[in-house]
């Protein structure tokens, strides 16, 4: 989904655009429940912004067990940006896309540059999305030697800098 960096020296060698190969790493040498945060570096070829730039750092959770929804996912994620930026925040979710998860979602909060007025960090909407977020796909799941119709999860990640700005 993104255009990413190689190594000159060595072509085959891609730099990583997102931390999600960790999640699948863990769900494959882990036994069930897994739940994990994990931070990294992460590239992306993109045009760098007052959003983003090309290098920055991303954090990914994931939680896997018996029994867990979409509500659950929700839940935590609200718990953990209401926690973060105040109980006043206001915060949406929006139907997306993420190859791994099956529903997912973007999470954006009012923006706190411009108080939700308009500004060039929220491409003056009031809003900027702060993370992706969905539940791990039963294939995932599968193809890393669990039983879906046992296990579901949610994963999510963010980058910090973004976090951070705001």
């Amino acid at each position: 989904m993104q255009d990413t960096f190689f190594v000159q020296q060595d072509p085959a060698m891609l730099l990583r655009t997102h931390t999600s190969s960790v999640q699948v790493r863990l769900m494959e040498k882990s036994p069930m429940p897994v739940r994990a945060i994990m931070p990294g570096r992460v590239y992306r070829n993109e045009a760098i912004s007052a959003r983003a730039h090309c290098l920055f750092h991303q954090i990914e959770g994931i939680y896997i067990d018996k029994g867990v929804s979409f509500a659950d996912l929700k839940q935590t994620l609200y718990y953990f940006v209401k926690e973060l930026f105040g109980s006043d925040i206001k915060i949406r979710f929006r139907a997306s896309y993420f190859p791994f998860t099956e529903p997912s979602a973007e999470m954006d909060i009012t923006c706190l540059i411009c108080k939700g007025e308009g500004c060039n960090i929220c491409k003056q909407t009031g809003w900027v999305e702060i993370l992706g977020s969905g539940m791990v796909h039963p294939e995932v799941i599968k193809n890393c030697g669990h039983d879906p119709e046992v296990y579901t999860g949610f994963a999510f990640g963010m980058g910090i800098e973004r976090i951070s700005m705001l």
